[in-house]
């Protein structure tokens, strides 16, 4: 498949996500919660399913993987990972600061990603090697002189446990820590790429929460990577750094002393 024919596919599936999901979006719908005490919703759900009709119908031989229906898995060394809703928890409460998140990784590794916000109409995309586009013009990550003027963002103190919550405020205090953002979900990596973000910091996601942001993340000019400073994959446990400038690495990781 080309490149050029992956890319399609990839808005393909976003929009079909956005053709489910759109219709629940502050209609008062229900949840559930699941095993780890996430909520999920038909629309996560319908959304997941939309993207995963396509992909039997145009890919079967490559793997699929799902927050809400698991793995199926292929023959071709390629895999999709998909998020419909990232972010239910802002989507229950009526915030258009979740997205559909779409990856294809080749063994193991993010070549192509997508973040798709549906009631705005936003759209990231980053591929291996070419430029991050958003709505399709070139978008690039804000230069950072020194940490100690950089926003950083997570989506919430609840997703640490106490340890993972001392170094990211260890990491906050040294950055221009009034400007924080709480909340956000994917759309912090989002702003992050289009040079509003300089840091986002978090632990305890799964690969369908950052598989798609590392090549829109790099794609603009930043960087992702572990708390120890290592690329992610899907093997990675987690915990993850977005940076816009990658020359504030080591600053970063000196701030949050050297945990991983």
């Amino acid at each position: 498949m080309s490149l050029a024919a992956e890319i399609a596919l990839a808005h393909r599936l976003a929009d079909a996500a956005r053709a489910e999901i759109l219709p629940h979006f502050r209609s008062g719908l229900a949840s559930e919660a699941k095993g780890d005490a996430t909520p999920v919703t038909i629309a996560d759900r319908s959304a997941e399913e939309a993207m995963r009709r396509i992909l039997k119908a145009e890919v079967p031989q490559d793997s699929v993987h799902g927050e809400e229906f698991g793995v199926e898995e292929g023959r071709s060394g390629r895999q999709w990972v998909l998020d419909p809703i990232d972010g239910t928890t802002a989507f229950l409460a009526g915030r258009a600061t979740f997205g559909t998140l779409i990856a294809l990784l080749v063994d193991g590794f993010p070549v192509l990603g997508m973040i798709d916000q549906p009631v705005q109409g936003e759209r990231w995309l980053g591929v291996a090697g070419q430029g991050t586009t958003f709505n399709g013009q070139p978008v690039t990550t804000r230069s950072c002189r020194e940490l100690a003027g950089a926003t950083v963002a997570t989506t919430g103190p609840q997703y640490f446990s106490q340890q993972e919550g001392e170094v990211f405020m260890a990491l906050a205090a040294k950055t221009d820590h009034k400007r924080m953002v709480m909340g956000g979900d994917c759309y912090n990596y989002a702003c992050l790429a289009s040079g509003h973000i300089d840091v986002v910091c978090e632990a305890g996601l799964k690969l369908h929460d950052f598989a798609a942001l590392v090549p829109v993340v790099e794609g603009a000019g930043g960087l992702m990577c572990d708390w120890n400073g290592d690329p992610l994959h899907a093997g990675s446990e987690g915990h993850v750094l977005a940076l816009g400038d990658p020359a504030r690495l080591e600053d970063v990781l000196e701030a949050m002393g050297g945990q991983g």
